[in-house]
């Protein structure tokens, strides 16, 4: 199959089309409308405004893929993602306003794939490991919870 990988991350990480209606249309080039994202529906806006997001947060957005397999209509793509964090972060835990540090998102993506265009796809990112990295969050021990620490 081949699936373009990097032409995939660089929709991440570039500058997206000032115009909203060009960036989705970006976005339909290499996703159907909609896709699923680990259960959940997304359209080409909704990838324009994630998008736009990220690029938001980071300065510049820097990328680097690690593993790329392929098998049938499915490619696993295994990335780093990051960069100085210059604006808000928006995390599964909640958002991260910017502490101007650089850090790493790990990031394992699986894609279906469909006519080259992904239809499907399971993500898990990291994000546990990175806000502990920054202070931004804490774990608990049990301990803790006895201390009310």
């Amino acid at each position: 199959m081949a699936f373009d990988v990097e032409r995939l991350l660089r929709l991440w990480s570039d500058p997206l089309p000032v115009d909203d209606g060009a960036a989705a249309a970006a976005f339909r080039e290499l996703y159907a409308d909609p896709v699923t994202v680990n259960g959940t529906s997304m359209s080409p806006a909704d990838f324009v405004a994630r998008a736009r997001a990220v690029q938001n947060a980071f300065a510049p957005v820097r990328r680097e893929v690690l593993s790329v397999v392929e098998q049938g209509d499915r490619v696993a793509v295994a990335f780093r993602m990051g960069g100085r964090q210059v604006g808000t972060w928006t995390t599964s835990a909640g958002p991260l306003p910017a502490t101007g540090r650089e850090f790493w998102l790990r990031v394992i993506d699986v894609l279906t794939v469909a006519d080259g265009r992904i239809t499907d796809i399971v993500m898990v990112a990291d994000e546990l490991g990175v806000l502990v990295g920054l202070d931004a969050v804490r774990l608990r021990t049990p301990a803790d919870a006895v201390t009310g620490d």
